[in-house]
């Protein structure tokens, strides 16, 4: 009997003992895998915190003094920073930007208007050298919403997660997604900095996005307008942020001036005469390191007016009385390369681009012959009077409603903040004149008009040809009186001749 029970107990205790290290095998593996697994999550939570820790730091950062964008995009538009500062030309409206920049100005958001070359991106980089860049960040609009994604992602310093690395730790990325809501999380992570800020320095943060109308007009760009004008709006009434959009053409205040409450415009034009010569002079004795006699400084002046965009390239040249006369010629090309008639021998498949050529030719004399109607179109302290129509009437004169925002995008016209159209430039509205006044000219843009007039009324004609009439038939066209004005047609055939 002892040899029996001995082996059954045995085979128990191995039994027990297999068991056992079974369990301890198996308590071993699940807390190795539960340490583990808090040990990653616990990495993976903290890296994310870490991660969001430091974003909000690198754009705060950004707007710290010393920001070297600003270097770079003074060299590029040409600021003199000290020690050559007297070679700026003080405009009247920098003290406004000036106030704008380091933060006096609050509640609202700014639109700059003004043609190109005219000099609002300069007095914004001439603010922001004043406070060395504090609490400001600028960068330049694009057509395509990934690089306006990108160029604003480096005036902040944001990454858009795209360095993350959270997937490691099996925490999903938000990087899946569109341009769009890539800008609306960089204004969220902005909003957070900017409440820091203003806690910190009671002032709001300044983001200028220049070159505005660089933004296309289609459903994408309106609602990229309309996403940043919201950000604008709630920013502006809480004094958290102040946006400034720098636009060239006038659709873009077309855009925003639908939502606008805490908007305001400030138009930016060619200097007047006086401040024309003292900043030409200014320029040539800074390249030159001459005296020009007052009367070139006119001629200059009469021949491209206060733009300061040619005035900086005239006064870098060696014979500058030539030098406007090219500007005026470049013009023109332009001019003429974008809207020139073709008369009344033009094939009719260019009909399209004609009545767009013949609307801008229209346009341009009517200018011409308001020149000449103007009791002053110079004056003697302002200098350059340029004729001008408010934009329906320039529609009008047109006749087509369509038209003048694309030649204000071409720089062909220009549309003012107070809706007035007139040319592009004193150059430009020279170029004008020429053509109009070369022989033949106006009957030339009558014959292509009477050319248009006529395709259209033969594309508007429609041709019956009747058929199967036999000698003598006649059709017979009537109107009977009926709800649905039907027009009924018979055919009347010759009675035959008995005889």
């Amino acid at each position: 009997m002892r040899n029996q029970i001995g082996p059954d107990t045995h085979q128990q205790d191995v039994k027990q003992s297999l068991l056992s290290k079974m369990g301890e095998a198996a308590a071993t593996t699940l807390a190795s895998v539960l340490v583990l697994g808090i040990g990653f999550a616990g990495a993976g939570y903290a890296y994310h915190k870490s991660y969001k820790y430091l974003q909000l730091k690198k754009i705060e950062n950004a707007f710290e003094p010393g920001d070297p964008v600003l270097v770079l995009a003074a060299v590029a538009k040409d600021v003199p920073a000290p020690p050559n500062s007297q070679h700026w030309i003080m405009r009247e409206e920098q003290p406004k930007i000036d106030d704008i920049i380091n933060g006096g100005d609050k509640g609202h958001y700014h639109l700059i208007m003004g043609e190109k070359g005219c000099g609002k991106s300069s007095m914004l980089l001439e603010a922001m050298r004043k406070i060395d860049g504090e609490g400001c960040a600028m960068f330049e609009a694009h057509a395509d919403l990934e690089i306006f994604r990108i160029r604003l992602g480096k005036a902040l310093d944001y990454e858009f997660h795209e360095d993350y690395i959270g997937a490691y730790f099996s925490e999903r990325g938000p990087r899946e997604s569109t341009a769009l809501l890539d800008i609306e999380r960089a204004m969220n992570k902005l909003e957070k900095v900017a409440l820091k800020y203003r806690e910190k320095k009671s002032k709001p943060l300044i983001l200028i996005i220049n070159q505005t109308h660089l933004i296309r007009d289609d459903e994408d760009g309106k609602d990229l307008l309309e996403l940043l004008q919201q950000r604008a709006e709630q920013w502006a009434a809480s004094n958290l942020v102040t946006m400034i959009f720098n636009s060239d053409d006038y659709w873009v205040y077309e855009r925003l001036k639908q939502l606008a409450t805490r908007m305001e415009v400030m138009s930016i034009a060619d200097l007047p005469k006086a401040q024309a010569i003292t900043a030409l002079r200014k320029y040539r004795q800074r390249y030159f390191a001459e005296e020009v006699d007052k009367s070139i400084l006119e001629q200059v002046y009469d021949r491209v007016g206060g733009r300061l965009s040619f005035l900086n390239r005239v006064a870098k040249s060696h014979d500058m009385l030539a030098t406007c006369d090219r500007i005026k010629e470049i013009e023109k090309t332009w001019f003429l390369n974008q809207c020139w008639i073709l008369g009344s021998e033009m094939d009719d498949d260019v009909m399209d681009q004609q009545k767009w050529a013949s609307a801008a030719m229209v346009l341009a004399l009517a200018l011409v012959d308001k020149e000449g109607e103007m009791e002053q179109t110079y004056d003697a302290e302002k200098g350059h009077v340029l004729p001008s129509y408010p934009m329906h009437k320039a529609q009008e004169i047109m006749t087509r409603a369509d038209f003048i925002r694309d030649l204000d995008r071409l720089n062909l016209f220009t549309i003012t903040s107070m809706a007035q159209v007139r040319a592009s430039s004193v150059p430009m509205h020279r170029a004008f004149k020429e053509i109009c006044a070369e022989e033949g000219f106006r009957q030339f843009l009558q014959d292509t008009l009477d050319r248009i007039a006529a395709i259209e009324s033969l594309g508007r004609t429609r041709e019956l040809v009747a058929k199967d009439l036999v000698l003598g038939g006649k059709y017979h066209i009537s109107k009977p009186m009926s709800w649905n004005g039907r027009v009924e047609v018979k055919l009347e055939q010759k009675e035959e001749d008995d005889n």
